[in-house]
């Protein structure tokens, strides 16, 4: 029996080379218009008790090889539960095993955020009290970009995800946030919603995310390469967040993301921006030894080298927030591959984990939203 593979849907991603038996050749395709791709997303049919043997060829070439060091593909029969797969990388092909116990199978570089979910995850928190919801303009495909506020106080929180659309913990993330946040027998969601007006886009690249792309938008655009001038023919979903930011001001804002290589979770900071102040960073460092008190699934050892002074990247969210705003900013970073700290041979890092992430930052924010607000 062949088996059949397709990746036609709502943030799929493969090209099919070949197919014989239970085995297939396949190729990752890129971003529209870039050189970007890392991103799979593909369904695998008439295979049941087949040991399937998945090759992706062009794997060494991706946009980060050593993501594929140490990593695990994650596979579900249902959408639902993504388990990990048996997996290796050698001499560019990333190779995927598995004995398949029923007849329809889906594969994924993470567990997929598609936009179905995130239309349910807007419809369900814009239903819930004290949530305003609206769009801040249309993206290039002509989605809708959509956004909360909730909260009455006087501290501007901003927590946007997904500008890289193929890192779909991010929205994961948002999930657990928004959950939090929306829930008013959680004493700190009271008291956070009472201090603080928060304003939250859970997906700044929807239309990278329908199409199944790792880094850009659907005309190949790096979002998080233009917050210092963004424009409306290339990246209107920048365009519109720090406008919209321009109206509100930003005192603490979170971006969330995802690392491919990195088997931790851990922030990236302003440090490198021209005008950085001590309370900045006293403040950050405040956050993180909060975040740090709050779960053991976050740390500080393992991280991106910090930018040497006055060298920060202006074009980057964290280091524009920050600079333009005089306020503290971060990034976020969850792994394609597991907490090593604390590793799951069954699910590495998932989506359950990265809600209660979310949760737990909620938490350290609460810890410094007094200091903040001073």
């Amino acid at each position: 029996m062949t088996i059949s593979i397709t990746s036609a849907f709502d943030g799929g991603n493969i090209r099919v080379l070949s197919v014989d038996g239970p085995s297939a050749e396949l190729e990752i395709e890129k971003d529209n218009s870039s050189d970007f791709y890392q991103w799979f997303y593909f369904r695998v049919t008439g295979c049941a008790g087949e040991d399937l043997v998945l090759r992706i060829i062009n794997a060494g070439d991706s946009a980060y090889v050593k993501g594929w060091e140490n990593y695990r593909a994650r596979v579900s029969d249902d959408r639902a539960l993504w388990h990990t797969a048996e997996t290796s990388f050698e001499d560019g092909v990333l190779e995927i095993r598995h004995t398949a116990e029923t007849n329809s199978l889906w594969f994924a570089y993470f567990a997929p955020y598609p936009m179905e979910r995130h239309h349910d995850l807007v419809a369900e928190i814009a239903g819930r009290e004290g949530v305003s919801h609206s769009s801040l303009g249309r993206t290039l495909d002509g989605q809708e970009l959509d956004y909360f506020t909730l909260g009455e106080g006087e501290i501007s929180v901003w927590l946007y995800a997904r500008q890289h659309p193929g890192e779909t913990m991010a929205e994961w993330w948002m999930e657990g946030a928004l959950d939090r946040l929306t829930d008013l027998d959680d004493p700190v969601t009271r008291v956070l919603r009472r201090k603080a007006t928060f304003h939250i886009v859970p997906n700044m690249n929807p239309d990278g995310s329908k199409r199944g792309h790792l880094r850009t938008n659907a005309v190949g655009t790096n979002l998080n390469r233009e917050w210092h001038e963004p424009t409306e023919e290339k990246s209107p979903e920048v365009l519109y967040v720090r406008n919209r930011m321009d109206e509100t001001g930003v005192d603490f804002a979170i971006d969330v993301h995802g690392d491919e290589a990195i088997p931790a979770n851990f922030l990236a900071g302003f440090e490198g921006i021209p005008s950085l102040k001590k309370r900045q960073t006293e403040l950050y460092d405040a956050f993180i030894a909060a975040l740090l008190a709050r779960t053991p699934d976050f740390q500080t050892r393992r991280g991106y080298p910090k930018s040497k002074p006055g060298k920060g990247n202006l074009s980057m969210s964290t280091n524009q927030v920050a600079e333009r705003f005089g306020c503290v900013a971060m990034t976020l970073e969850m792994p394609f591959k597991d907490n090593d700290d604390l590793p799951d041979p069954d699910f590495a890092w998932s989506p359950e984990r990265c809600a209660l992430l979310g949760r737990a930052c909620l938490g350290a924010l609460l810890d410094v939203i007094d200091e903040i607000g001073k």
